[in-house]
């Protein structure tokens, strides 16, 4: 675990392809921003502990998408928090266990280490455990003190999320810096027109600092590096 803002903390790093959730303490709360890959929440609940809360503090669970990746501890952190669980209501019947998460196919893309992860998805395996939405979000919803952004390519009910406060911006997998920089893994890119628009959006934020799905935080120069993501799409 790693402070990227004040309030703002970075889980995660080796499994799932260094795979990232990202913890928000405000007014004595806790929102979390996906749920990392392993399947215990062992980590997440450390977390929690390490930063002086109760397991109880953790009020919203948020999904920026329901790929395995994301989501693998949902459930184990439903029962030991109680905290009410949110996506985009297309993302819902995917959390939820009802639907397979939409394939991607499996010809072989660059970067050649994300193919593991590519042929999870195509044989939906492996499975996360099944845990229903409290409640869905939608494009310019609040949570916690995050501003909601619905931003497809990815899938279609891909979120991002902004702490205006900071201009921390949580991209989800619409930006990648493992294994490489880039916009995304591209064999996960379901809408490409849909990804350019949504880019040009989180470019517009401004952001001082970005948390992606997959990777090291970007730490410098964020705003100029989304912003040439954003150009070259």
């Amino acid at each position: 675990m790693r402070e990227l803002a004040p309030g703002v903390h970075v889980l995660g790093g080796k499994k799932g392809g260094r795979v990232r959730s990202f913890l928000f303490e405000s007014s004595g709360e806790l929102t979390l921003v996906d749920t990392l890959f392993e399947n215990d929440a062992v980590g997440v609940l450390e977390a929690i502990r390490k930063l002086g809360h109760t397991p109880g503090d953790l009020k919203q669970i948020a999904l920026t998408h329901a790929h395995r990746s994301h989501l693998g501890g949902l459930a184990a952190l439903k029962r030991a928090t109680g905290a009410s669980v949110r996506a985009h209501a297309w993302e819902a019947d995917i959390v939820s266990g009802d639907r397979p998460a939409q394939s991607v196919g499996l010809k072989p893309t660059a970067p050649v280490r994300t193919y593991p992860f590519q042929v999870g998805i195509f044989l939906n395996r492996p499975k996360h455990g099944p845990c229903p939405i409290d409640e869905s979000l939608a494009d310019g919803d609040e949570l916690g003190p995050l501003q909601v952004l619905h931003v497809p390519g990815h899938s279609p009910g891909h979120l991002a999320f902004f702490l205006p406060e900071h201009r921390v911006l949580v991209s989800g997998d619409a930006i990648a810096t493992w294994p490489r920089f880039e916009g995304g893994w591209p064999a996960f890119t379901l809408n490409p027109d849909q990804h350019r628009e949504s880019l040009r959006r989180l470019a517009a934020l401004e952001p001082a600092l970005v948390g992606v799905g997959h990777g090291d935080p970007v730490t410098n120069d964020a705003a100029e590096k989304v912003h040439r993501l954003a150009e070259g799409a």
